[in-house]
């Protein structure tokens, strides 16, 4: 007997946000590749280094970083310690789930604010070798902050759900 196929979540807005952080993200990477081999032939074949390749990479790998993490939030992907939680009875591994996602609200909190101090402060400053502000790099680390502290925030609701019956601490 054949069981029908469940139809699939309707996607929501913050699904929406983590795919566009992921597009952004692997473009981020194509774009450091193609930078990364221009640096090489540049160097290696015309003898003739740009200067500008070392500030764009940085940026690009900031981007990638940033999204990439912020994306692996909230598809539950990011790096956690699940095994003593997975061990707790189920009231418990709420708990711990639920100071899981302080956790990453703080550190996204943490990373958004002070990105946005550090990047306000250095915008007046040029970068070496590149007609972009010196603070640039913290744009995307403040961005992926942010929607670290948006995606795990999400979370929230189901943590704050009624214990179902036998779900106990």
């Amino acid at each position: 007997m054949e069981h029908a196929a469940e139809p699939p979540a309707p996607r929501t807005l913050l699904d929406r946000i983590a795919d566009a952080a992921i597009a952004v993200a692997a473009a981020a990477l194509g774009g450091l590749v193609v930078v990364q081999g221009w640096q090489v032939v540049a160097r290696y074949v015309l003898n003739a280094s740009p200067s500008w390749t070392e500030p764009v990479t940085l940026l690009l790998l900031s981007t990638a970083m940033s999204l990439g993490a912020a994306a692996g939030v909230h598809t539950r992907r990011h790096f956690s310690f699940n095994l003593m939680a997975e061990a707790m009875r189920p009231g418990a591994r709420r708990l711990a789930e639920a100071v899981s996602v302080l956790v990453i609200v703080a550190i996204g909190a943490t990373l958004a604010g002070w990105s946005a101090v550090l990047l306000v402060d250095g915008f007046g400053v040029r970068a070496a070798g590149a007609p972009l502000p010196q603070s640039i790099n913290y744009l995307p680390l403040g961005l992926g902050g942010a929607l670290m502290a948006v995606f795990a925030l999400a979370r929230v609701p189901a943590l704050l759900a009624p214990v179902e019956a036998g779900e106990g601490v």
